[in-house]
């Protein structure tokens, strides 16, 4: 088993990409920290650096442990934190996982009263997809996550928050679609289509199609919409986002929404039978009283 030491000087290293400059950081010998980078290699029985005359770099396998290491160390500290808290007085760390929606406006106000009684605690966000938040929730990296529905698996729980998102298109503002006040599902079929990454790979399926896709001219995807923006800018295509997630303002860009509406409902997620930290028992109770 790798000691919780010897991770952190491999981060150090990796971060640092010098074996002085860690050496330094961490207030050990440049000899004695590139021994322990050897031996544990050694152990792992893996290659983690290539050495340089001036500067060090991560295999592949370097990599993999440096994404691992992170997160091993994260959630112990997170851990320590919850079980060190004072009593009677509700400290620690709270962590969040959303996929991009207008509803965090929602939640950001729970969190405001929420802040104002229980100062102590500190809120981490994470933003992502719904695969990178329900990835961190399954290692215990995040406590909750906000996502959309309406696909549901065994091991976790849903709470409705009683929000929904509406599905849309965003074009140039040029465009001769732009003069429509909405876009009719059939026009879509004719159109160059950027599509979420979950959607088009199955792991979001829209009431409309099913999981068929096949029926779109799919020129591209993403897995966040801001950097899509510019695909629309220029061109490429029409992607198709909710609304309210993008600032058309000073841009050539504008939002038309679908009919017949196309909405999913949003939802706090956590695995069954969870074990939650005393601040995030606590966070998750209040947004159950908001919601309900």
């Amino acid at each position: 088993m790798i000691e919780t030491r010897l991770l952190r000087y491999f981060l150090a290293v990796a971060r640092e990409q010098n074996i002085t400059k860690a050496a330094r950081s961490l207030f050990i010998t440049q000899s004695t920290l590139s021994k322990q980078m050897m031996d544990l290699e050694k152990q792992l029985g893996k290659q983690l650096f290539v050495r340089g005359k001036r500067s060090i770099t991560l295999t592949e396998d370097g990599i993999f442990l440096r994404n691992r290491a992170r997160e091993i160390l994260n959630l112990m500290e997170s851990t320590e934190a919850a079980l060190q808290a004072k009593a009677g007085t509700l400290s620690g760390d709270v962590f969040l996982g959303c996929g991009e929606t207008a509803a965090m406006d929602v939640i950001a106000g729970i969190i405001e009263e929420f802040h104002w009684q229980y100062p102590d605690v500190k809120l981490h966000t994470y933003s992502g997809d719904a695969d990178a938040v329900i990835e961190r929730i399954d290692k215990g990296l995040c406590d909750m996550g906000l996502l959309l529905g309406p696909i549901r698996r065994e091991q976790y729980d849903y709470l409705n928050i009683h929000e929904k998102d509406v599905y849309g298109l965003l074009m140039p503002k040029n465009c001769p679609l732009a003069s429509q006040e909405a876009v009719n599902i059939d026009q879509l079929k004719s159109l160059p289509i950027i599509l979420a990454d979950q959607t088009f790979y199955g792991h979001q399926d829209l009431d409309w199609f099913g999981s068929d896709y096949s029926i779109f001219n799919v020129v591209a995807t993403y897995n966040l919409i801001y950097n899509a923006t510019f695909l629309v800018e220029h061109g490429v295509g029409y992607a198709l986002c909710l609304d309210r997630l993008v600032n058309t303002m000073g841009r050539n860009l504008t939002f038309r929404p679908i009919v017949p509406e196309l909405s999913l409902d949003l939802y706090i997620v956590t695995k069954k039978h969870q074990t939650f930290s005393p601040a995030a028992k606590v966070f998750y109770q209040r947004i159950l009283a908001a919601v309900r």
